[in-house]
């Protein structure tokens, strides 16, 4: 009898060796969502000879850092290779996954070192999210808030208190109570001062724990329990251009509510913080660098947006009390006063139409004695001006331009924050906007201020992107342990110093870090 045709092995096994032998012309492909990371350790190409590093990487393993796309045949065979098929990608690693998958994880070609990398950088994104929402709230419940609140006014909301709890340079600020589901919350329900508002600009910007959200708004009078600080016995708003016909008592007014309920503008606690910064400066300038990162944050969302800032000033910049106590905030500095607020922008005014509000001719008019707008001028420029205001130090719009000297005012040499402060505010306000500092470069410049790494770590070691690599690993660790150990005790939860520091180790390459030390030291 003739012999059964043999089992197609051989067919198998040059199927599953295919990807490996092509590797090389996947190279190009899209790398998985965490691999960034991990890719954007390699210097780059004036520094790679230097380094040595990536050099050093045989052919082989260096094609293999790539995605490979798998063969229909060689996925049926459930052993893909790469992060593809059944295999696992360090985002989804458990402690409590089987030998099996993690034993397909372990023969990955990016090595156990890149699976723990990917493994930290997936980590602190879910944790930098967890904060996220116990800051700003749950997106699906804002949602159903505003839904909720939709088409009511005044006789749906409880007035908690008869005068502002916060009044800016642009509104004022009122709290109110609203029943939902169950519970009553309290929000925020804005007065503009002016007649025209920003309401159809500000609803398309997008959810951001530093823009001030709107969820609800409608047109109605004042009730009479509630006072407007300066108009004893008038009620009422003057719209700019209009007769005096317009003055109307009682006034219909634009409300809008906010989930943001504001204790104090930047500019008040400036004002009140004269004692706190000489009593303990090192705190006071760190909190001074949290607050102005936080500027920058919400600038860069804007900016993301093509939206600009064009009344960016201390009285229009609301400070909202955190839910939850910051682990890092805790002890001294709240007994001091220092604890951390959320900073929140809230004027939007003078955006034009999603266009950059200024131009270098503009700037060249100024120089030579044309008043300034204010809503023209750079956020680099208000930046910078807004770090001589925290550090009380007094600055105008004619000093940042040279119209009086060519010398910046002096800022004191208080505590460690100083030096690196003064000198972003010098990079910010260049005389040639094409030579001044973006909002992400500062962004950038205040996070190694706050976490490094500082100077001293290169008095050992020359600067290198190894050395940097090395520095920002090691911290991703450190970080994640000092989460793990204060969470095993009572330490209260992450709070928002907590999660600007996820912010920056998730997104920090070594890179980036090699050009911001060069600007900064």
């Amino acid at each position: 009898d003739p012999l059964p045709p043999p089992l197609p092995k051989k067919q198998l096994q040059r199927a599953e060796s295919l990807p490996e032998q092509r590797a090389s012309q996947h190279c190009g492909g899209d790398p998985t969502p965490w691999a960034g990371s991990i890719l954007s350790s390699i210097p780059p190409p004036h520094l790679r000879h230097k380094e040595g590093a990536p050099s050093s990487i045989p052919p082989r393993d260096r094609a293999s850092w790539g995605p490979k796309k798998l063969l229909t045949k060689s996925h049926s065979l459930g052993e893909p290779v790469g992060w593809s098929g059944s295999s696992p990608s360090p985002a989804e690693l458990t402690f409590g996954m089987t030998d099996g998958e993690l034993g397909q994880v372990l023969e990955s070609p990016v090595g156990v070192r890149g699976v723990v990398l990917g493994c930290q950088v997936a980590s602190l994104g879910r944790l930098s999210a967890r904060i996220q929402e116990e800051l700003v709230g749950l997106e699906e419940r804002q949602q159903l808030l505003e839904a909720e609140l939709a088409g009511k006014g005044w006789a749906a909301l409880s007035i908690l208190d008869r005068e502002p709890c916060c009044e800016s340079r642009d509104a004022w600020y009122f709290r109110v109570g609203f029943t939902f589901q169950q519970s009553q919350l309290v929000l925020a329900a804005k007065v503009p001062k002016l007649c025209c508002t920003s309401l159809g600009v500000q609803s398309s910007f997008g959810v951001h724990c530093n823009i001030q959200r709107l969820i609800g708004h409608f047109s109605s009078h004042l009730p009479p329990e509630l006072l407007l600080p300066g108009r004893p016995g008038e009620q009422s708003q003057s719209c700019p251009g209009e007769k005096p016909a317009c003055l109307v008592t009682p006034p219909v007014l634009q409300v809008l509510l906010s989930p943001e309920v504001p204790y104090q503008t930047l500019a008040g606690f400036v004002k009140g913080s004269h004692g706190l910064h000489r009593a303990s400066p090192g705190h006071y300038e760190r909190l001074a660098c949290l607050l102005l990162l936080q500027v920058c944050t919400g600038l860069e969302h804007l900016q993301g947006q093509k939206v600009g800032q064009g009344d960016l000033c201390p009285d229009n910049l609301l400070l909202v009390q955190c839910p939850c106590p910051s682990q890092s905030q805790q002890g001294k500095e709240a007994s001091l006063g220092l604890s951390l607020p959320r900073l929140v922008i809230s004027s939007f005014f003078k955006v034009k139409d999603k266009q950059r509000p200024y131009s270098s001719s503009q700037e060249q008019d100024w120089t030579q004695g044309v008043t300034a707008p204010a809503s023209l001028v750079a956020d680099e420029l208000k930046v910078g001006m807004l770090i001589y205001h925290i550090l009380h130090v007094d600055i105008s719009l004619e000093d940042a331009l040279g119209l009086r000297s060519n010398r910046l005012p002096e800022i004191p040499s208080l505590s460690i924050y100083s030096t690196g402060l003064k000198h972003l505010a010098t990079l910010l306000l260049h005389r040639e906007p094409c030579k001044r500092l973006s909002i992400q470069q500062a962004k950038s410049i205040l996070q190694v201020l706050l976490w490094g790494p500082r100077q001293e770590l290169f008095a050992r070691s020359k600067k290198s992107l190894s050395l940097l690599r090395s520095w920002v690993e090691v911290k991703r660790v450190l970080l994640l342990l000092k989460f793990a150990e204060k969470s095993a005790g009572a330490m209260g939860s992450p709070g928002l110093e907590e999660w600007l520091c996820c912010q920056y180790f998730k997104e920090v390459t070594e890179e980036k870090l090699y050009q911001v030390t060069q600007a900064l030291y």
